[in-house]
């Protein structure tokens, strides 16, 4: 079975997704893991990630070793989760994800990780491109006060909270202009605004549409 959530930075996407998974004994998938390991390793060896650079950009991201295991990344076989919330990190993989053979790469590597399993998966072309029939499809949203504020608390950036939201925007921009994958509303989407929501009360809105009672009985006796 594949539950499938989209919808831009700051929604609360990771932190449900993963909620979720361990609710219901599934595999976790963060696809904007991805793209960040591929522009550490982009900005690791020097590659400009630009739209005049896209051939040297696709030829190392089809040559760098990225696996998934568990939830976590691996880039080269180095664990590299906690290096993919930077600043710099933050505004070159929105970039790096607007490029269609990347994103081609990157949503083949994620079917592959979802071949016979019980997924959970999240990020911007989950519902639409990826996984356009899934089981569950959802479109969590959020105000951009509410994502900027829930980025700025997280602690990992050096911005202002101003500064955030700027960058937010501009991220938001460039999500809803790829020319493939860009984020959207796909038609039959439940969608769920979580400006007023708690994560917990969110990820009880998101369990009563999950509507497999046998997927709760199995993982809660």
């Amino acid at each position: 079975m594949v539950i499938a959530i989209d919808g831009p930075a700051g929604a609360g996407k990771s932190t449900i997704a993963q909620f979720l998974a361990q609710w219901f004994g599934f595999t976790y998938i963060n696809s904007g893991y991805l793209y960040r390991a591929i522009t550490l390793g982009c900005l690791r060896n020097g590659i400009r990630i630009a739209e005049d650079n896209v051939d040297v950009c696709v030829a190392y991201a089809y040559d760098v070793d990225i696996e998934y295991h568990n939830g976590q990344v691996y880039l080269d076989g180095e664990h590299v989760d906690a290096l993919l919330h930077t600043d710099e990190i933050d505004k070159k993989c929105a970039l790096l994800s607007a490029l269609t053979p990347v994103r081609h790469l990157v949503n083949d590597i994620i079917r592959n990780i979802a071949k016979n399993l019980d997924i959970i998966v999240e990020g911007r072309d989950m519902t639409t491109v990826v996984f356009p029939d899934a089981e569950y499809r959802f479109y969590l949203d959020a105000s951009i006060e509410e994502r900027s504020r829930r980025r700025f608390e997280q602690g990992v950036s050096a911005l202002s909270l101003e500064e955030i939201k700027k960058t937010i925007v501009e991220r938001d921009e460039i999500d809803k202009n790829k020319q493939e994958g860009s984020l959207k509303i796909a038609e039959g989407v439940k969608v769920f605004d979580t400006s007023l929501l708690t994560i917990e009360q969110a990820c009880v809105a998101l369990i009563e549409n999950i509507k497999n009672i046998n997927i709760i009985r199995n993982k809660h006796g």
